[in-house]
């Protein structure tokens, strides 16, 4: 059975629990789901500096993962913003994608999107994101609402009512004709509101799931060779232990 590496750049076994079940429960039987939480970093990205760290973390998570022999067939980044994405799809030799790519692909399907998350510094970070992976156009506009992500996942049955409210607001604000629900502790939460929602609701985990699915069906993969050819310097042992 193919194997699909989830890496949580969080540092919140919590998280990384909510992503096992809900991307397993959304490939089922078609694939193997491993997840990973980064050794290091902020408990719940929310701003430049632990993005930043992120990125590092991430890396670093793969190279675990490469020295405990997991080898998977895909690898899709647990966080919606997608630190480390570029600099993993450079080396992994795997298909590489993250939760806010596969959500853009699938709201653009629709036309254009809005975004809701929660944190107010996420929204210059998302918009440099959403233009670097060709999205600036299709980005109709982010809606965020005070609490982390983090606080959300913590009173699901409050963030329900609040994510509504902020799906049908940005829904109608920018004219979108799909919305994206992003954060991975948010994974679950579209289902269960998408009825109160005008336009389509994206799910960022489950579009996660959904991208893996169509990334290893596809009979041809344009991914680059295996290593990354950088002679690391007082990083982990299995970070310096790549090729």
């Amino acid at each position: 059975m193919p194997r699909l590496l989830v890496i949580n750049p969080n540092t919140s076994d919590s998280v990384t629990a909510l992503l096992q079940k809900h991307v397993q429960a959304a490939v089922g039987t078609a694939l193997e789901v491993h997840c990973l939480t980064a050794r290091f970093g902020a408990p719940y990205i929310a701003c430049e500096s632990s993005y930043a760290v992120a990125n590092h973390g991430v890396l670093d998570a793969w190279a675990v993962a490469h020295a405990q022999v997991v080898k998977p067939d895909a690898v899709l980044i647990g966080c919606f913003g997608d630190p480390g994405l570029f600099a993993l799809r450079d080396g992994a030799g795997v298909p590489v994608s993250g939760l806010a790519e596969a959500a853009f692909a699938a709201a653009a399907w629709h036309g254009r999107f809005a975004i809701v998350t929660g944190g107010d510094r996420w929204r210059p970070m998302l918009q440099r994101l959403a233009g670097a992976l060709g999205h600036g156009q299709t980005l109709a506009g982010i809606h965020t609402v005070a609490p982390s992500g983090a606080q959300l996942a913590a009173d699901p049955v409050g963030a329900r009512k609040l994510l509504a409210d902020a799906c049908c607001q940005a829904a109608e604000r920018f004219k979108a004709q799909a919305v994206i629900l992003g954060g991975a502790g948010l994974a679950g939460m579209a289902a269960d509101i998408a009825i109160q929602v005008p336009v389509p609701l994206i799910d960022s985990v489950t579009a996660g799931a959904e991208w893996a699915i169509d990334a290893l069906r596809a009979q041809s993969r344009s991914v680059s060779s295996t290593g990354f050819g950088v002679a690391w310097h007082n990083v982990s042992p299995a970070l310096a232990a790549l090729p």
